[in-house]
């Protein structure tokens, strides 16, 4: 699954999302499954919210491949397709990806930068990656 529209100056899910998506997709990854009417129950604790737009949106989540619906009678039931832990590997995967093919070593050299701030745990698994990638390219 491909997220088009990455957004650098937001945070969390919101990158990947809009606010709703982004509210509704935790409730799902919580839950597991829910329908329309639940998930407009849980965002409802915060404010208002027409059941149409949920249900809008949750589609077009099953549309982008993010969820998949079940009809069981006359309720459907959506869940995510990816827990939310395989979900931000393969987006962090693919925009890392994209940003190696688009800018090459600059990001590479950024990323090392970053590691200043990084805990000893962090730079001792990178360490152990770049081992196991010589060792496959003797």
């Amino acid at each position: 699954m491909s997220i088009k529209n990455f957004k650098y100056d937001e945070v969390g899910l919101k990158r990947f999302f809009g606010s709703l998506e982004a509210k509704i997709m935790e409730l799902l990854w919580e839950a597991d499954e829910l329908s329309i009417k639940e998930v407009q129950q849980h965002l409802e604790k915060d404010k208002p919210v027409n059941f149409n737009t949920v249900m809008t949106v949750m589609n077009r989540l099953v549309e982008k491949g993010i969820l998949k619906k079940r009809v069981q009678g006359r309720l459907s039931l959506f869940q995510p397709v990816q827990s939310k832990e395989e979900f931000m590997e393969e987006q962090s995967k693919k925009l890392t990806e994209n940003l190696l093919d688009e800018f090459g070593g600059v990001v590479l050299n950024h990323m090392i930068d970053s590691l200043k701030e990084a805990d000893q745990t962090l730079l001792d698994k990178l360490e152990q990656k770049i081992q196991q990638l010589k060792k496959e390219n003797l």
